[in-house]
């Protein structure tokens, strides 16, 4: 007989409305919504009033809700409803990826001392079932490397850029109105949004769990017409590039913008899509490519899911359970194109080697080696006058 599910749902912005909508509209399994929890009782909603609360208690206290949704983006208040709902043996789906990449070790934990599934393929790239991939069809492989477009608000700004020649500022609002970014846009651009999915998926892939300190980002927020330019000059496009790779034992991670030349498989990834490639030992090289923003998308892979639960699906984490023992680490030398404005800011004594240095009026840049725990301690990170792209060579 088939199962059916009652959920409770916290939060009804573009992703629980995504989900309400895939929801109507799919005859695959007997799910019902029995209440919703907002913060903002006062707005006009399309359901009916009796079916929304402003009491979390009133979800996770009901017997008859077997089913947490957390869709919200207060990051405390997501992590204690998911600590309440597990301790309450409920299943529990979210697509907070801020909160899992900031609470890691206290989910597994609890996960596993509560028996009750934890499930978040949402979380990262939307419509992409990366997480469920990395479980089921990746678990016994050997891979070597995740690389790829995590975050749609970015490409889809990036996009226009290079398409459209638009504005940083007038692609950011349009990604904002279309609801493909952030609530606070800082989250995408500087790239932290990126590397809380990255967190995730390093757990998937080589059973590492890390912080959000552990892990270098570095955004868009600094590009300007200098930058495009001389990416339009060189056939590339600059793509927001997170990616996890394999050395011997060692596992480095980032997420940085990165110049991809044009003939390159990521520069199909446009607009709000996302776009991954892993890398195997056996299976070589696998792309997958799909809407990485947006209600409907990101709702359909919360009704994964919730369709999951219907037959007891929970993570295994395999790579972790099969005690790889790889390490984590920032000592990792890379390529930059460091760019700056006005008065020379950074000491060229910081890079391994400086293989061009370019200088004029408008500013000047370098194609440089640097080490990754060089940058992260750089005190000229922030600086709005300098900006760091990686450059093709990297892999």
């Amino acid at each position: 007989m088939e199962k059916k599910i009652n959920l409770g749902i916290f939060g009804f912005g573009c992703v629980g409305q995504g989900l309400y909508n895939v929801l109507n509209h799919t005859r695959g399994f007997n799910a019902t919504i029995r209440k919703i929890c907002i913060k903002h009782p006062e707005k006009k909603r399309i359901l009916d009033a009796s079916l929304f609360t402003t009491d979390r208690n009133e979800i996770l206290n009901d017997p008859e809700i077997d089913v947490i949704v957390e869709l919200i983006d207060d990051v405390q208040a997501a992590f204690e409803i998911v600590e309440t709902a597990l301790k309450k043996k409920k299943a529990v789906v979210s697509a907070n990826k801020k909160m899992i990449a900031e609470h890691l070790d206290e989910l597994l934990r609890l996960q596993q001392e509560n028996g009750v599934s934890f499930l978040y393929e949402a979380s990262c790239c939307a419509s992409i079932p990366i997480i469920r991939n990395l479980e089921e069809y990746y678990d016994n492989e050997l891979l070597r490397s995740v690389e790829g477009i995590l975050n749609g608000s970015t490409n889809y700004i990036l996009t226009h850029i290079f398409q459209h020649n638009k504005s940083f500022e007038k692609a950011l609002k349009e990604a904002q109105e279309m609801g493909f970014a952030e609530s606070d846009p800082r989250l995408d651009v500087e790239g932290f949004d990126a590397k809380y999915k990255l967190m995730i998926i390093l757990v998937h892939a080589f059973g590492i769990v890390l912080h959000p300190g552990d892990v270098f980002n570095y955004g868009i927020q600094h590009l300007n017409d200098f930058d495009i330019r001389h990416a339009k000059e060189k056939n590339a496009t600059i793509k927001l590039i997170a990616n996890c790779r394999k050395v011997g034992n060692k596992v480095y991670a980032y997420c940085m913008p990165k110049f991809v030349p044009l003939s390159d498989t990521l520069n199909k990834v446009n607009f709000e899509y996302n776009g991954l490639i892993l890398e195997g030992a056996f299976s070589e090289n696998q792309f997958f490519m799909g809407k990485g923003a947006g209600g409907n998308s990101t709702g359909s892979a919360v009704l994964s899911d919730i369709s999951a639960l219907t037959y007891g699906y929970r993570y295994e984490y395999k790579k972790m359970d099969q005690h790889l023992n790889y390490k984590y680490s920032n000592d990792h030398v890379v390529e930059v194109y460091v760019r700056q404005k006005g008065k020379l800011k950074i000491d060229p004594a910081v890079f391994e080697s400086v293989s061009i240095r370019y200088e004029s009026p408008e500013c000047d840049y370098f194609i440089a080696k640097i080490n990754l725990q060089k940058i992260m301690n750089s005190e000229w990170l922030n600086d709005p006058d300098i900006s760091i792209i990686l450059t093709e060579n990297n892999t």
